[in-house]
């Protein structure tokens, strides 16, 4: 328990807002993004996610790059498995839900601490987006779908080539909202 408040510390009340809100909208995209994702890849054979889930990953993305702090694409994935767990909304998978929601972030912290990077360029956002997608896709594949090797390569490379769109938009949010911060700090002083 002491390492888990030790690691929640690092957080402000702005940082776990943020972290709260994009969990909030991630889960809260779902239900509108899911029947137009079945539309599109049900003659493929491709699970879903794995189309749509850059759109799924932008709010982790974007939670880190707004806070900076390591350990918020985990936390974002916690926050909506237990969101998901306790309302039993579309994406459920039960008490799996911990392990496909948290997985994401989990790995994506880890990419970017390997590289040593935080939201702070297009390309580490674009592979931050990439590992979330693939990281997802790969979790609800074990858990639901268990496709053989050929679509599931298939499967992992759009989920890549999603997630990592999805990383790219959120940096240029995350770009913009660097902008508008700026501009007010300049106003303030001035």
């Amino acid at each position: 328990m002491h390492v888990w408040h030790k690691f929640l510390d690092k957080f402000s009340l702005y940082d776990l807002i943020i972290i709260a809100m994009m969990s909030a909208l991630g889960i809260a995209i779902k239900p509108v993004l899911v029947p137009l994702s079945h539309i599109l890849t049900g003659p493929l054979l491709i699970p879903p996610g794995a189309v749509t889930g850059g759109f799924y990953m932008v709010w982790l993305v974007l939670g880190f790059g707004i806070t900076g702090k390591r350990g918020t694409m985990t936390l974002i994935g916690l926050v909506q498995a237990i969101l998901v767990m306790a309302t039993g909304m579309v994406g459920s998978q039960g008490a799996m839900s911990l392990l496909s929601y948290t997985t994401p972030g989990i790995l994506a912290d880890l990419g970017l601490l390997l590289i040593g990077h935080r939201v702070c360029c297009l390309p580490c956002a674009f592979l931050a987006g990439m590992l979330c997608n693939i990281a997802g896709t790969a979790m609800v594949n074990f858990i639901n779908y268990r496709l053989p090797l050929v679509p599931l390569v298939l499967s992992l490379s759009v989920a890549a080539l999603s997630g990592g769109l999805g990383g790219i938009i959120a940096f240029k949010i995350v770009q913009q909202i660097w902008k508008f911060q700026k501009r007010d700090w300049n106003m303030r002083e001035g």
